[in-house]
């Protein structure tokens, strides 16, 4: 009949997503059960790696902050896209060498545009 076919190709890994997702609720469960539950003053305080808290937690930053991480994202995704290319590089040949250098030509115009605009100076 059609429609009524279920892959039995597909029955171990459900298995293993069910059974992954139990082990998850498990350990959340059981760390809810189990931890000792006596919160103090010390305890509640904020940590921030060993120093005494600076300042208010809800302080704004400035928008040069997010533009610097966003920019680290872009760049670090080139990275990760240039690891595979190298891999292939024999395979993909004089196509995949302009395919690549046409990209980096892309992110370096934007390199550049964000370089004139100063989003690199911090102050």
């Amino acid at each position: 009949m059609p429609g009524t076919y279920i892959p039995s190709d597909y029955l171990p890994v459900a298995i293993i997503i069910i059974f992954a997702a139990l082990v998850g609720l498990g350990a959340v469960v059981a760390g809810i059960l189990v931890r000792p539950r006596r919160p103090y003053a010390q305890k509640l305080y904020a940590y921030e790696s060993g120093n005494p808290p600076v300042g208010e937690p809800r302080q704004k930053f400035s928008v040069k902050f997010y533009i610097i991480a966003m920019l680290f994202v872009v760049f670090d995704v080139e990275a990760v896209f240039l690891y595979p290319w190298a891999v292939a590089y024999d395979k993909l040949g004089m196509f995949g060498f302009i395919e690549m250098m046409l990209f980096i030509f892309i992110l370096l115009i934007g390199y550049v545009y964000v370089w004139k605009k100063g989003a690199f100076e911090w102050e």
